[in-house]
């Protein structure tokens, strides 16, 4: 790797530093997403049903509203075949539906909150290992700097190669995590607004 080579390596990584950076919350110094950490749900945003204080967990109980939940809860589970199986779900509960919807919506906060502090868990353990990644091509590059700046490259050649292969290595694994990172990114604001999304389905489907 040549000089030109060394300044874009370096180049790319303080720009995504300084990116970073600039979007963080110092409260949450490790969160690297330009959206801002909320880091839990809030039934009441979500739910303006019936008080879900007295399910608990008692939702895991029921063998059909857990195994809906989980079929709900999957973002994989197009939204409209999820809207239509709380419409089965409710269907025929007359005056059982304010406990048929809450056990659903309980279910589905408690899964789908877990779901989203795992992602979040997740993103801000990327972004660390993203900093020591940095702080080691940085290290790489000073090291790679001082060898090809001594007069006897012949002798350090093998050396000089090795850490330039090394340094364009791990900047290409840099730029590939932070693509990864802006992706997931979006993750837990999509797991949001599914939670309010299939809310207002039981809501419709409770009248």
């Amino acid at each position: 790797m040549n000089r030109l080579g060394l300044l874009a390596a370096i180049c790319t990584i303080e720009a995504a530093l300084l990116a970073a950076a600039h979007a963080a919350d110092p409260r949450y110094p490790d969160w690297p997403c330009a959206q801002a950490k909320v880091p839990e749900l809030s039934v009441g945003a979500m739910w303006d049903g019936p008080s879900i204080a007295d399910v608990g967990t008692s939702w895991q109980d029921d063998p059909i509203v857990k195994d809906l939940v989980a079929r709900l809860a999957a973002r994989r589970t197009p939204l409209d075949a999820a809207e239509k199986a709380i419409v089965d779900y409710m269907a025929g509960a007359a005056g059982a539906k304010p406990d048929k919807a809450k056990k659903l919506f309980a279910g589905l906060f408690d899964t789908m909150s877990q779901q989203r502090s795992e992602v979040i868990n997740g993103i801000e353990r990327m972004s660390r290992n993203e900093k020591e990644l940095a702080d080691k091509i940085r290290i790489d590059v000073a090291a790679l700097r001082a060898l090809q700046d001594k007069p006897e490259q012949d002798q350090n050649q093998a050396k000089i190669t090795e850490l330039a292969n090394q340094v364009e290595w791990s900047t290409r694994i840099f730029e590939d995590r932070r693509k990864t990172i802006r992706s997931v990114c979006e993750v837990p604001t999509i797991i949001e607004q599914r939670v309010f999304a299939l809310s207002r389905a039981i809501r419709q489907a409770m009248r």
